[in-house]
């Protein structure tokens, strides 16, 4: 069997498809991180106003590489805190696994190019404000893709050091003022966040506090916290979806059990495949669920792989915000057909009772399957200004802009209940999309989440819901990877503070939130709600990466 968890003696490690993840937060490093210092070709020229200040390249590459500040840094530097020169030096320095090759792919992508427009409005070169003939493009656009892929050119990993350097210019200006702005924005947004995790904290802990004490079982309690006494099999099925000439596989966990159980379909995020959450699959089929892992086609490690191989110009495509709940719509309609004609699964699962679980696309997935409606009119106000917003999601997200039709019923009411956990949701659903969904649903938010960030992705429009049912769950610390297992291809490892602490604590947070959640609601077993309370939470969370839940939560309070 596969691993479940991350081996606390090993760094995680990702495969090919997911490097171009590390190129996109290295970018957005560089954005965010131009506030104050960074680097040219020869020389670089700090503007704020009319203020102007150059400084050599040769002098700053120095201190990249060595840690120590030459005369001309010194007159600098000399008054900015180490700290900051110390993330200066590591930002400079911090590795990109691509080759020129696949840097060159995921830059001729619409999310690579939106990319190089954000970096374009802060580095110039002296070509600024120049349009190339024939496109709407300017020269900068095309020198700040020239500079990475040259970069990437001269090993199989490079640097923004290198980046820097390779900039086809003499002079390089940066505008300190806008990058300033983009400094404080990210700020605001940090602020932000923190205060409303500060709210959900103490509104969780004044449940406690209000609470009648509950009859909690001490032995079904440690007993959600590991595998259940089923034990199971696996079997892969093979799907084929002639109105959409759409071929994928999905992995079947049959518990051995006589009777027939509820199906929870567990939908992987962009880039990932059916290894991402075997160690969630394995342990609802030991609780006693059928589990059914599909692969998503056009948005799994095998399309990115294609991308990065140049077999393919597309992260994704627009039509797979429909697609992937239409896998599982005909992966459900499929398992209906196989419990009537197939020895197998003959008598074993309950395919009415269906719960879905998913991470990133694959909670938007979850969400769309529960009733949340893509919509047209929020993508329209936010996606025409993509420029501004420092939400990575948003990439993603505006591409279902572009699909032919505005209006597209996916809920399934096989679907009971859902659970998304780092969805991507502000834009493609917006307030009058998510307020559709009338089950119990469970968002799962992780504080330190860069792709899709815990306040405007998962914590606001968990106030948006109407459904009487709902549950926001925070891992304070936890990071957009920190439920992602290993996969067993993994060839690169995934820097530890983009995987955040402990990331085998935030799956088990995982295995026990879903288990409860689907007992209770999928199951209807009521006796498993009073672990959905911090009476219970409280129990299972350590300092390390606190978990906290609420069932309700006013933003306008911490304003107060």
């Amino acid at each position: 069997m596969k691993r479940s968890f991350f081996n606390s003696r090993s760094r995680p490690k990702f495969s090919l498809s997911q490097k171009w993840v590390l190129c996109t937060l290295n970018l957005i490093v560089l954005l965010v991180s131009l506030n104050s210092q960074t680097l040219a070709a020869k020389r670089l020229s700090l503007s704020f106003g009319i203020i102007q200040r150059s400084i050599s390249i040769e002098s700053l590459a120095f201190y990249a590489r060595t840690g120590k500040l030459n005369n001309e840094l010194k007159t600098y530097f000399q008054y900015a805190p180490k700290e900051k020169l110390t993330e200066l030096r590591q930002v400079l320095i911090t590795p990109i696994p691509l080759t020129n090759v696949e840097i060159s792919q995921f830059l001729y992508t619409p999310i690579g190019e939106n990319l190089l427009e954000k970096l374009e409005n802060i580095i110039q070169g002296e070509s600024r404000g120049v349009k190339i003939r024939g496109t709407s493009r300017s020269a900068g656009f095309y020198a700040m893709r020239a500079a990475l892929i040259l970069a990437a050119s001269d090993s199989k990993e490079f640097t923004i050091l290198d980046i820097l350097e390779k900039f086809p210019s003499n002079k390089i200006s940066i505008d300190l003022a806008r990058s300033l702005e983009i400094a404080l924005e990210v700020r605001s947004l940090i602020n932000q966040t923190r205060k409303a995790i500060k709210l959900i904290n103490k509104e969780s802990q004044e449940e406690v506090n209000t609470n009648i004490a509950t009859d909690i079982s001490e032995i079904l309690a440690a007993n959600l916290r590991k595998s259940g006494n089923y034990s199971w099999q696996k079997s892969t099925i093979s799907l084929v979806d002639p109105n959409r000439s759409r071929n994928f596989s999905a992995d079947v966990y049959l518990p051995k059990v006589d009777r027939e159980s509820p199906v929870i379909v567990i939908s992987h995020g962009l880039g990932s495949d059916r290894t991402s959450f075997v160690y969630l699959a394995q342990y609802l089929a030991s609780h006693g669920f059928v589990v059914a892992v599909p692969e998503h086609p056009g948005s799994n490690a095998e399309q990115l792989e294609a991308l990065l191989s140049a077999n393919t110009d597309k992260i994704t495509s627009p039509e797979e915000f429909i697609d992937r709940p239409l896998d599982i719509k005909y992966l459900l309609d499929k398992l209906t057909s196989l419990s009537r004609t197939d020895p197998l699964f003959k008598g074993k699962l309950n395919t009415q009772q269906v719960g879905v679980v998913g991470q990133s696309f694959g909670g938007y997935t979850a969400l769309a399957l529960a009733g949340a409606q893509i919509n047209v009119e929020q993508m329209n106000k936010t996606c025409s200004s993509l420029d501004d917003s420092l939400n990575v999601s948003l990439l993603l997200q505006c591409l279902a802009y572009n699909l032919n039709q505005s209006e597209y019923n996916l809920f399934d009411p096989r679907v009971k209940v859902a659970i998304a956990i780092n969805p991507i949701t502000s834009s493609v659903f917006g307030r009058d999309g998510f307020n559709q969904i009338r089950i119990p649903v469970m968002i799962i938010s992780s504080s330190l989440d860069k792709i899709a960030p815990a306040l405007p992705e998962q914590i606001k429009p968990f106030t948006w819901l109407q459904t009487q049912n709902k549950y926001l769950a925070l891992i304070d610390g936890g990071t957009h990877f920190s439920t992602i297992a290993e996969s067993p291809d993994a060839t690169v490892p995934l820097p530890s503070n983009v995987i955040g602490v402990s990331p085998e604590l935030a799956q088990n947070y995982i295995q026990v939130l879903s288990n409860t959640f689907f007992q209770a609601y999928v199951n209807s077993n009521a006796n498993y709600r009073r672990y959905l309370d911090n009476g219970y939470i409280n129990t299972i969370s350590r300092e390390a990466l606190p978990l906290s839940i609420v069932r309700s939560l006013d933003l306008d309070r911490k304003k107060k």
